[in-house]
């Protein structure tokens, strides 16, 4: 069944980026639809650490950020540790510091955020394919189709629409940056509530934060070859990769898991991708997976989603055309992040090995101005 009367905008994907660009388009006088193939809430693998750059942006989405670290008893993170897979390791301050929460919570919030606004929210509903005809976009979902002026894709790491277009990063077959993994807890364990820990093991890292209720995100992400020698087990992964690092050995050793099973994903691609696709404006992760240390995904699929709300209201009041607006996209969304992946894509190289960490801890831990430089190359100024 086809509803012909087209929305102004169809976003596929109900993460924080989709969530985020729906309320600003509603609000912004827009018929909106977006369609999410989970039920809200829901937990997703990632790292659930915002930084403060997102502050602002958040209390104007009606996030009150300021009530809300008191009220959900958000822990507020001010330090990060950094620890090579030897053991070394060195401690700093965050130039903005951020707070941990869950996106259980996060995008919960949105969500009824995003209905409160007008936006037609389409719960449970896969999109089976989006494709660009006479000026119009046709989504397929199993339940039905619509048609809308701009679509765009806020889907995360891997989708079947990525398959569908045969994205230059799906056809790349048989290299290492395409076949990562990610495993995810949330966690019992004593571990300071004010500190996030990025603890790196051999071809890959692990990240440790705070969140609500007392609980931590434990979330890592390695190749599939080390799973693959582990005989795909996750308990052998962590016994005898992750845990050569002393202080994932202490964590995971201590640590208490909240979920029955750890939530995983397969077949992540680190490529670079294209910002559009189709016609489509991708946001969030759909435009770029994160190298660690370059920043939070989070607080970029937040920002990249005010960038896009800026292009496609200008695009549908007539300002700019379709072609100028996806350029204009392209550029903003470069000259806003394009450095943070390059820090980070050079980073991650020496953290991947445990030779070159040890090295790169080792030399810059006598000088904290520059640690301090460093991550402010890989993080974003309030937006």
């Amino acid at each position: 069944m086809l509803d012909e009367t087209p929305y102004d905008v169809a976003l596929v994907g109900g993460g924080l980026g989709g969530l985020a660009l729906s309320i600003q388009l509603s609000r912004a006088g827009f018929n909106v639809a977006l369609f999410e193939k989970e039920k809200y809430p829901f937990h997703k693998v990632c790292g659930e650490y915002l930084s403060f750059e997102n502050w602002n942006f958040l209390e104007e989405l009606g996030l009150p950020i300021s009530d809300l670290i008191g009220d959900w008893d958000l822990p507020v993170i001010r330090k990060l540790i950094v620890s090579s897979p030897g053991g070394r390791k060195f401690e700093t301050d965050l130039p903005l510091g951020g707070f941990g929460i869950s996106r259980f919570k996060l995008d919960s919030a949105l969500a009824e955020i995003a209905i409160s606004a007008g936006v037609r929210l389409f719960e449970e509903n896969k999109v089976s394919d989006l494709q660009y005809e006479n000026n119009l976009f046709k989504i397929q979902t199993a339940n039905f189709d619509c048609l809308a002026r701009q679509a765009c894709g806020s889907f995360g790491k891997k989708s079947n629409l990525d398959v569908k277009w045969k994205r230059e990063f799906i056809m790349k077959k048989g290299k290492k940056l395409n076949h990562y993994v990610a495993i995810k807890y949330h966690v019992k364990v004593d571990y300071p509530a004010q500190c996030i820990g990025l603890h790196n093991f051999e071809n890959g890292y692990c990240g440790i934060s705070a969140i609500e209720d007392g609980e931590h995100c434990l979330c890592y992400m390695t190749t599939a070859e080390n799973l693959t020698a582990c005989g795909n087990s996750v308990s052998e992964l962590e016994k005898r990769i992750l845990c050569r690092n002393p202080f994932l050995k202490e964590i995971f050793s201590s640590a208490t898991s909240v979920f029955e099973k750890p939530l995983a994903i397969s077949q992540i691609s680190f490529e670079k991708k294209s910002v559009f696709e189709n016609h489509s404006l991708l946001v969030g992760d759909a435009a770029g997976v994160i190298p660690p240390l370059s920043g939070n995904g989070m607080s970029m699929a937040l920002h990249g989603s005010k960038i896009a709300f800026r292009h496609i209201k200008s695009f549908l009041e007539g300002k700019t055309d379709r072609t100028e607006m996806e350029n204009a996209y392209e550029k903003d969304w470069q000259m806003n992040f394009g450095r943070r992946m390059a820090a980070g894509r050079i980073l991650q190289k020496f953290f991947g090995s445990p030779l070159l960490s040890d090295l790169l801890i080792l030399s810059i831990k006598p000088f904290p101005k520059f640690v301090s430089y460093l991550i402010r190359q890989t993080h974003g100024a309030p937006y």
